[in-house]
């Protein structure tokens, strides 16, 4: 049994270790022992303004039409522009956006309630085209039933409409037409409301030419595989594509499979949307639930990728008009402002495999923060909650601790008395907790039961955007980032310490000193990570003291 125990210990310490050494290894720009690097981790500067995707059996925008088809070949990156293309900027009362006349794309978005994540003076930045970021949201045509070529992301178009949400307006709409292109002009019709991060973007189709015209709408996000900025060595977030589709559901998809031809998703759907993730902030293209697409993702150029969806068209009649309207979103993963916009796109916000617990804590944590009015105190309360709720099972369990420390000096005199005799000794342990009604594993398995809750929450925190420039008390300004006194890490070591202290002395030496040196080991951690996580674990160490030392007290077991 204790050769178990200790066995246990030394792996989970090993591979704590091996785990921070990792994410060293990585901050400071060396190959990862563990899988390989994230693609585009490099300084490999990315290629500006790609070309247009393609349905299947279609040409790219400007290629021959005997081009290979969407499966089996990359876009071509071009770094050309328009000649003529001009950008400009658009606010509203949450966002200031960049548009260029080249094919009326979003090339640049801020948003203006949220710090940047390195200078919080600043707002931050999402969708970008510069040379530290390419970071783009585009639509356009390509052929369908009708061959030849039809206005894309690189086409000039001529743009009218309002520039700035007014006082009193509850929404500003833009407009940009193209010259007809294969018979069609392609207007599109950005209408921005107040408070809101969803652009409704209205694609309208006229047909110029004499006879009808077939085409299809493609809506792509392009993004380099570049993590973002100032992000930490001491804990990963998914970056990168994913697809929702009601078949499969939510889809992540790794830059490093794109690159290597293996990413894995639905093709083909009649719902669902194409996004690109980081921490706290997304986008997305959403089409009508009515309308059959096909979805992809692929390698654009070197650390460049797209992901997007192709949706074939009914035909136009000569001087006639179609309208297909698509949303994009840009913005924080505000999860009740995406279950609103649609179902499932709050799952960009990922809580991994533990979402089943993470959401329902999450709704909690919420409208306890709603009654309270400061995330940091509505932490506290919910490790109240959940400490109440488990109050039975870790009572149990510190019974139990709490009765192995009160035989420990029997035991160990008992280990002294027959070190030479390992299987009399095993024999004599098992008869003293037989005899003391004393399961060695009864501390251990009530807790094992709360594991799962207490990792749903620590994603649920280091998930939600709410926690990003939102004070707590006194100096600490920011749940999102790390203490910049470094209290609550040192409060943490020293309450984990204290606890080690209340906690059964292990009869085997080598248990005992790991004992002192995990809880020290795991608190460096804990220096790195935002204030919102180390302010619950540290909320969850003074409750567990305080109802262990209870029932020690119960139990008469002095220290």
């Amino acid at each position: 049994m204790n050769d178990m125990r200790r066995t246990i210990l030394w792996v989970i310490f090993g591979f704590s270790l091996l785990l921070l050494w990792d994410q060293w290894q990585i901050a400071h720009g060396h190959k990862p022992l563990l899988g390989a690097a994230p693609a585009g981790t490099g300084t490999t500067p990315p290629v500006a303004a790609p070309a247009g995707p393609r349905a299947e059996g279609a040409a790219l925008p400007g290629a021959a039409a005997s081009a290979p088809t969407l499966a089996t070949a990359p876009a071509v990156a071009s770094a050309t522009r328009a000649p003529g293309a001009e950008r400009f900027e658009v606010s509203t009362d949450v966002l200031k956006l960049t548009f260029d006349t080249e094919g009326g794309s979003v090339v640049g978005t801020q948003f203006l309630r949220y710090g940047d994540t390195v200078d919080a003076s600043k707002p931050m930045v999402l969708l970008d085209d510069s040379a530290a970021r390419v970071y783009l949201a585009q639509s356009g045509l390509v052929a369908g039933a009708t061959p030849g070529e039809f206005p894309t992301h690189k086409s000039l178009m001529k743009v009218s409409g309002d520039y700035t949400l007014k006082d009193g307006q509850d929404a500003l709409t833009l407009t940009f037409s193209s010259e007809p292109v294969g018979g069609v002009q392609l207007t599109k019709t950005y209408t921005i409301a107040r408070g809101s991060y969803a652009l409704q973007v209205q694609h309208t189709l006229t047909n110029t030419s004499a006879a009808p015209v077939a085409a299809q709408l493609y809506v792509q996000l392009v993004r380099d595989g570049n993590k973002p900025e100032g992000e930490s060595a001491f804990y990963s977030t998914f970056t990168g594509p994913a697809v929702y589709t009601t078949a499969k559901k939510y889809q992540k998809i790794e830059f490093a499979d794109i690159e290597k031809g293996k990413a894995d998703f639905e093709k083909q759907s009649q719902q669902g949307y194409v996004a690109m993730v980081q921490h706290y902030f997304a986008s997305a293209w959403l089409l009508d639930d009515t309308q059959q697409r096909e979805l992809f993702a692929r390698k654009i150029d070197t650390n460049l990728y797209s992901v997007g969806m192709v949706a074939p068209l009914p035909a136009i009649a000569p001087a006639s008009r179609l309208s297909q309207t698509a949303r994009l979103f840009v913005g924080p993963q505000e999860e009740k402002a995406l279950e609103a916009i649609y179902p499932g796109l709050e799952l960009v916000k990922d809580y991994g495999w533990l979402t089943i617990l993470s959401k329902p804590l999450y709704w909690l944590l919420y409208e306890l923060n709603r009654v309270i009015g400061n995330w940091g105190w509505a932490i506290v309360a919910l490790v109240v909650v959940l400490k109440m709720a488990f109050y039975w099972l870790n009572s149990q369990a510190y019974k139990s601790m709490g009765k192995m420390k009160a035989i420990n000096p029997k035991i160990m005199e008992m280990r002294e008395r027959l070190k030479d005799n390992p299987q009399q000794m095993q024999m004599e342990m098992m008869r003293i907790y037989r005899e003391e009604k004393v399961n060695p594993l009864g501390g251990c398995l009530p807790i094992a039961v709360q594991i799962p809750f207490f990792i749903a929450l620590y994603w649920v925190l280091l998930s939600s955007v709410e926690m990003r420039n939102a004070p707590w008390v006194g100096w600490v300004h920011d749940l999102a980032a790390p203490d910049p006194w470094f209290i609550l890490p040192l409060l943490m070591t020293a309450t984990s310490m204290f606890q080690t202290w209340l906690n059964p002395t292990p009869p085997d030496p080598i248990q005992a000193k790991m004992m002192w040196f995990m809880p020290l080991a795991f608190s460096v951690m804990f220096f790195f990570f935002p204030a919102g996580l180390v302010l619950y674990w540290l909320s969850n160490n003074i409750l567990s003291i305080a109802q262990q030392w209870m029932i020690n007290k119960q139990l008469g077991i002095t220290h």
